[in-house]
């Protein structure tokens, strides 16, 4: 009988000890729910992976007057060179081949015709011709100037002496064209072949030559674009044309390369429009070093007018609620009042607990195991706050914000996934009203 007392009243005890345990973590939910932090969405490092968020800081944009403008890349006339023969012939040998950077003077290829022959042997004999006139042109003039010879002699061997002068510069020049050698002719050494040499440092784009296939000098053997001086050229039409000016930076993105946005400055504007589409060419200066752009590539831009920049961020860092626009930023300040708050909760039940099941070490064990865990999770949540802004002008996905309240200068904003913080915070909100 008196085992059965003492059954009775530890069951009483344990029902006793069970109904304070509920009692206190019911009154600990109603009070976080009424003194928890307002404006504030708590998110594990999981639910951050899960929408992929981003964080960042303010930045500074010019979204003021923008001209829009498509183009192309191009390169100026003195980086661009149509290789052609002087004089015609036929190809012998070709040194390069399509897409090869050349230096300038390089050789490229060698053409080969009898004609070439015949000019250094008509610059050998008019040499050789002319250091006789000269010699008779000097001495007709020593007679004639000492009264002993006849004037129409000393006349006659000055004109032949100038003829065969200038007809001597004349081949020397050729030659000099054709990059032969008039001290080698002179020489005595004549060649059947000239070099056709590279006028500038670039890129050869284009070989319309064959061996053994004749070229005459209008025809183009190569072509070669020297695109370290490539730069945008872009089309304005004649609406906007008064608000372009030199020295103005244009941001664009090229066709290979759409998610990387270059900058490039206005260093010329075209005096006449397209007679169809009305535009005028506006040629800028890329600002930044960048491989692998080619002429011809499709460029898109958008040219701002005036400098004037404001801060601004992304449109997905902003969110509407009625009449009110919002952006989250970090708020460590909050997560820690509110860690701690539930820190003091957990400790004072963990004694209470620990007094009154002081014979239940196994049990007690096993709680301090999960409270280890709920520590290790929380250590990895991030707490983000509402606040308030009146947003501005929007220019390429960005828009002008204009705070209401100041915030230090490096505060960690929110940059994508506003729409759901503000998602999450309505459906927390939602739970406590139930």
């Amino acid at each position: 009988m008196m085992k059965t007392k003492i059954i009775i009243a530890f069951i009483a005890i344990a029902t006793l000890i069970s109904c304070n345990i509920k009692t206190k973590t019911a009154g600990e939910g109603e009070e976080h729910e009424e003194h928890g932090p307002e404006g504030v969405v708590v998110l594990n490092e999981n639910q951050r992976e899960a929408i992929n968020l981003k964080l960042g800081t303010f930045q500074m944009r010019n979204l003021t007057t923008v001209v829009k403008s498509n183009g192309q890349l191009e390169v100026p006339p003195a980086s661009s060179a149509d290789i052609t023969a002087v004089i015609g012939g036929n190809v012998k040998e070709i040194k390069v081949f399509h897409g090869d950077k050349v230096s300038k003077g390089q050789l490229l290829a060698v053409l080969e015709h009898p004609d070439y022959i015949a000019l250094q042997e008509n610059f050998a004999e008019v040499a050789n011709r002319l250091e006789f006139l000269e010699q008779e042109f000097e001495r007709q003039k020593e007679l004639f100037e000492n009264n002993v010879g006849a004037g129409r002699d000393f006349q006659q061997a000055k004109a032949e002496y100038n003829t065969a002068k200038a007809k001597y510069e004349g081949l020397k020049s050729r030659l000099q064209l054709l990059n032969l050698s008039s001290e080698k002719i002179m020489e005595g050494n004549i060649s059947n072949t000239i070099n056709i040499n590279s006028p500038i440092n670039g890129f050869v784009n284009e070989v319309n030559i064959k061996v053994g296939s004749y070229v005459d000098a209008k025809d183009i053997l190569l072509e070669i674009t020297d695109n370290t001086a490539i730069h945008a050229d872009f089309m304005v039409y004649e609406n906007d044309v008064h608000l372009v000016k030199e020295g103005q930076k244009v941001h664009f993105t090229v066709s290979n390369r759409p998610d990387e946005e270059l900058t490039a400055t206005v260093f010329a504007i075209g005096k006449e429009f397209e007679a169809k589409s009305r535009a005028v060419h506006v040629h800028a200066k890329i600002n930044e070093k960048v491989t692998g752009l080619i002429p011809g590539m499709y460029i898109s831009g958008h040219l701002h007018t005036d400098e004037n920049y404001t801060c601004a961020l992304p449109n997905d860092a902003i969110v509407a609620e009625g009449t009110k626009s919002f952006i989250f930023i970090v708020d460590s300040e909050s997560l820690e009042k509110h860690g701690h708050d539930e820190t003091e909760g957990h400790e004072h039940d963990a004694e209470d607990i620990h007094e009154e099941m002081a014979n239940h070490d196994s049990d007690e064990e096993g709680h301090e195991h999960g409270d280890a865990d709920d520590n290790d999770a929380a250590e990895h949540e991030m707490a983000f706050r509402m606040v308030e802004v009146i947003p501005g002008l929007k220019d390429e996905g960005y828009t002008e914000i204009k705070l209401i309240n100041p915030l230090p200068e490096n505060t960690q904003v929110v940059m994508n996934a506003a729409y759901y913080l503000l998602a999450d915070m309505k459906k927390e909100e939602t739970e406590h009203d139930h």
